[in-house]
């Protein structure tokens, strides 16, 4: 059984911004304006009986940007986290050691739009970088010296298209880059995917362009060394005729076990076995789908239900099944064995004229397919059933392209543990939503900016983005953020088969509504549109205790939580 349990905060003393030095790091000037920070008063709070640990903010540092990217993915090391800002370009950096009064002391200069951080143990700084003019361009990695009091940059080498996430090998050896290759906006151009592996130095220092290798998707091609199995989603429009399959997988997120490099390829609904030793992708594993017609499986799918209103309301459905497209993806290990967790979020191809997405009641239109008379599905089209709901047009077609057999919503509104071999072993279910609903009825489903109810059920629900794993009094936990919605829920994740629903802690106000009231009531409206999140272990941590960073890009803040066992 469940609890509910809102917790009364006070919000944290002001801090102070630092200012730009291109390239380096500069310490905040007495004259920089105060920045409020963001802990609500009353943040609501679900915990299971018996749980294991309770989550609680401790110091949130603002930026005072909305909804601009300024707070995306974030790495600690040394009293410091160190948050990508992308549209700035920049590293900001933040001094954590009175973990409730976080300020930022300085920033490290990109060079473009960054995307990712990772720190190794040693203070080698290391910046996923896109190129600031041309995403399609081939991007950077940047090196910087986080042991300095004054961090500078090293110097950088040059990767493939749109290096999206940076991560390392546990010995610091090697860092793995997810190269998503997207489209031009206009579609005009479709790079390829690939995954950049560097070789990095002993020092602190920058590694040379002779130490990045790439593997690439090439042997995957029609006629290629290695079979691509039919349920990896390649589709859309090819805007180049040669290798379709290396430029429509997009590397999105890397997790490494050892001399394997994991990576998700969200849209196509997969992950990429990398061998890290070769630098080659040696498989592409596709994740399957969820069926919304088995119970514990239901989604709420429409924002206008049967009472003609946005109401509470999770059914299962035949014909309907759903599409995990994970974004954040980690391994561990339970047993002696690694396991992969991913974070289901969902996303929909874009591009030019290209959209992939059509609500259900609209196909038949426009020149879409209808729904087949004798699908499941086709008796639920109405905006209280499954009219409302976001589904993809490439998916489920009958063989002739005439009609839509089944449909695929975007994303399973879950998060999933899978073997290597990718074999699912647990999935959440619909426990994210019976969760986020019980924490905060009259906003179930809500966006980010926008407090609403039921503003996402046509979608993706609360949209389950990113994740950190980590270890709390001999236990292993799974950290999740919801994009929209918001907040972090925790998992014991210690048996990777029966993992448990542990707690969930939202620090937002939804009694503001940023979209609607303006950016001057940001810091009233806590936290909005997690992205990134980090734990950061007991022995590492400013408290002594294991504590999580969380950045928001929308509300633009990074909060730091204390992590208490409870037993």
């Amino acid at each position: 059984m469940l609890s509910t349990r809102p917790r009364m905060r006070r919000a944290a003393a002001p801090i102070l911004v630092g200012a730009v030095v291109a390239g380096c790091l500069a310490a905040a000037p007495a004259a920089a304006l105060p920045v409020r920070t963001a802990i609500v008063d009353a943040p609501v709070e679900v915990v299971a009986d018996g749980a294991a640990l309770t989550i609680s903010p401790v110091g949130t540092y603002e930026t005072g940007v909305f909804d601009e990217s300024a707070a995306e993915i974030v790495a600690a090391f040394d009293g410091r986290l160190y948050v990508v800002n992308a549209r700035a370009g920049l590293i900001d950096v933040i001094d954590v050691t009175k973990p409730s009064k976080p300020k930022k002391v300085g920033e490290v200069a990109s060079g473009g739009i960054a995307n990712s951080v990772a720190i190794r143990a040693d203070g080698l700084g290391i910046a996923a970088v896109e190129d600031a003019d041309d995403k399609t361009a081939p991007g950077h990695v940047v090196f910087f010296d986080a042991t300095k009091k004054k961090p500078r940059v090293l110097g950088s080498v040059e990767v493939g298209s749109l290096p999206d996430m940076v991560a390392l090998t546990a010995d610091g050896t090697r860092a793995v880059v997810a190269n998503e290759g997207e489209p031009a906006d206009d579609f005009s151009t479709d790079p390829e995917g690939s995954v950049s592996v560097i070789g990095l130095p002993a020092t602190v220092s920058a590694a040379a362009q002779a130490d990045v290798r790439t593997a690439d998707f090439h042997e995957f091609e029609a006629g290629g060394s290695k079979t691509l199995p039919e349920d990896v989603r390649v589709f859309g429009p090819q805007p180049e005729a040669d290798r379709p399959v290396s430029r429509n997988l997009e590397p999105e997120y890397v997790a490494v076990d050892g001399d394997t490099a994991y990576v998700a390829l969200q849209e196509a609904n997969a992950f990429a076995v990398v061998d890290l030793e070769a630098a080659t992708v040696e498989e592409i594993l596709p994740l399957g789908f969820v069926d919304h017609s088995e119970p514990g499986h239901g989604i709420d799918p429409s924002d206008r239900d049967p009472q003609g209103a946005p109401t509470f309301d999770i059914r299962t459905f035949e014909g309907l099944k759903g599409m995990y497209l994970p974004d954040g993806l980690v391994a561990y290990r339970a047993a002696g064995e690694t396991y992969l967790v991913s974070a289901n979020e969902g996303d929909a191809r874009e591009w030019g004229d290209y959209v992939e997405n059509a609500r259900v009641k609209d196909l038949g239109d426009d020149g879409l397919a209808p729904i087949c008379d004798a699908s499941p599905a086709a008796g639920f089209t109405g905006d209280a059933d499954l009219g409302r709901l976001n589904v993809s047009t490439a998916m489920g077609l009958s063989a002739d392209g005439s009609c839509y057999e089944e449909l695929y919503a975007f994303g399973s509104r879950s998060f999933s543990i899978w073997t290597t071999a990718g074999e699912q072993v647990f999935d959440s279910g619909e426990d994210f939503e019976r969760i986020t609903h019980e924490a905060a009825p009259g906003f179930f489903n809500s966006n980010h900016g926008e407090s609403n109810l039921e503003g996402r059920s046509d979608d993706k629900g609360p949209e389950p983005e990113s994740l950190a794993i980590g270890e709390v009094d001999g236990r292993t936990f799974a950290f999740i953020g919801f994009e929209r919605v918001g907040g972090v829920i925790a998992y014991d994740i210690t048996d990777p088969a029966a993992s448990t629903f542990v707690t969930y802690f939202n620090n937002r106000d939804f009694s503001v509504s940023v979209d609607g009231d303006g950016v001057d009531l940001l810091a009233a409206a806590g936290d909005l549109g997690p992205e990134g999140l980090t734990f950061i272990p007991a022995e590492t941590s400013p408290t002594g205790e294991p504590m999580l960073a969380v950045a928001n890009e929308v509300s633009g803040t990074t909060t730091l939580y204390a992590i208490a066992a409870t037993s």
